[in-house]
């Protein structure tokens, strides 16, 4: 069947609503065309299921652009408290989280309900579960889907970037642009965790869901926000930050411990010679979990302690402290929780240049513990992205200690 109209939008997210809603209140008729089988998925799961719809602080400079005036014009027609008065207008309760985060109360099924109840109060015509299988131009853009072919004098590409394939994204703007002959940017992972490499996994992983206020820094950028650890890596909203600074050589670093008075607790006379009481130091300025690992024993000074003086705790303890007494190690300890863990990439980590629905950057990590110095090594960083998709490849390599208490 061929439907007429004065605007096809394709994709039905939250930029494809909004534009459709805007063209619809000026008395257009528009239709969008999403092939999933509902709008809004990628809404449904921002947030953690409450969508973070706004920010108060949005401003042009926290945008990153090859134009860095692109989004003036945007953002001063529509600001974020326009946003919040249709929010409002809806009656959907919402809060303030840290650094104007704006956050439902409820569910992010209600901003979605929002602006699909939008959408039709002005005619938006939707259609989900269509695949357009393609879109040529002649007097009109003609864009044909299995059952219908749909024109319209104006056309509108809102179906996304890379990230999520499992949720349903795919390259299909990308391939549109090229077909028109526009100009594309060079593609690269942004708001995105960081995976482990195999060994580190064995180490930290196991503290997956472990969480600590960082600062994460790199190429002269830095984030103070959460940081988690997870049964991959690193994620939490300073590393999904600082990723979409990562130029592929910059080291990243983290600052486990801001404004916090590491190097006292760690000279104190108990903890220098203890290896509990060097614990109890680290759980000053570490989740507990995290720091009950962070001192891991001095293995050869350990085992030759064991054979001069026996293998009691007390002995062990006392030998395996990674820094006993010695200012040159407290130092290093101290900086190590400063500048934790120093991300580069790996010498076999794929390209991030070109992203693709199929192929994952990912980056290998190596995290450096007290008493050692925080030299960057081995790390590999992925895309991330759930907040975007996680770029990462390979099995899941679970510590074996884990793997033998599952029996």
């Amino acid at each position: 069947m061929i439907l007429s109209y004065d605007a096809v939008v394709l994709g039905g997210g939250a930029a494809g609503l909004m534009c459709a809603i805007t063209a619809g209140r000026r008395g257009r008729r528009v239709v969008v065309i999403e092939h999933a089988e509902r709008i809004g998925k990628k809404i449904l799961i921002s947030g953690g299921g409450r969508c973070n719809f706004t920010n108060l602080h949005c401003r042009p400079e926290h945008f990153l652009s090859a134009n860095p005036h692109f989004c003036k014009s945007a953002l001063a027609r529509y600001t974020p408290h326009d946003f919040i008065a249709l929010v409002e207008k809806h009656r959907i309760p919402y809060h303030e989280k840290t650094l104007g985060q704006l956050f439902c109360d409820g569910s992010a099924r209600e901003i979605v309900a929002m602006l699909e109840a939008e959408c039709h109060s002005v005619g938006v015509e939707i259609v989900t579960g269509a695949r357009v299988r393609e879109v040529t131009r002649g007097d009109r853009f003609v864009a044909r889907t299995d059952a219908d072919e749909m024109q319209a004098p104006s056309l509108v590409v809102a179906t996304g970037g890379l990230s999520i394939p499992k949720m349903g994204a795919t390259p299909f703007g990308y391939e549109l642009a090229r077909q028109f002959g526009l100009k594309l940017c060079e593609c690269r992972p942004a708001l995105v965790p960081l995976t482990f490499g195999a060994e580190d996994r064995k180490h930290y992983c196991d503290l997956s869901g472990v969480s600590a206020e960082v600062v994460a820094s790199c190429g002269g950028q830095s984030f103070r926000e959460k940081m988690l650890i997870t049964h991959r890596g690193l994620s939490g909203p300073a590393v999904l930050q600082i990723s979409s600074y990562w130029d592929g050589a910059s080291p990243i670093s983290l600052n486990l411990a801001p404004e916090k008075d590491v190097l006292t607790r760690m000279k104190s006379r108990p903890a220098g010679r203890d290896l509990k009481a060097a614990k109890a130091a680290f759980r000053a300025v570490l989740a507990d979990r995290f720091a009950d690992r962070y001192p891991r024993p001095r293995r050869g000074r350990h085992r030759r302690h064991r054979r001069r003086h026996g293998s009691g705790p007390r002995c062990s303890e006392r030998a395996s402290h990674p820094a006993e007494q010695d200012p040159a190690a407290h130092a290093r300890a101290g900086t190590s929780l400063r500048h934790w863990p120093g991300i580069t990439p790996s010498p076999s980590a794929t390209s991030l240049s070109r992203p693709t629905h199929r192929e994952r950057p990912h980056v290998a990590t190596h995290v450096e513990s007290a008493p050692r110095t925080t030299d960057s090594k081995d790390f590999r960083h992925p895309y991330c992205p759930r907040s975007g998709a996680l770029f990462t490849s390979g099995a899941l390599h679970r510590p074996q200690s884990r793997m033998k208490r599952q029996g």
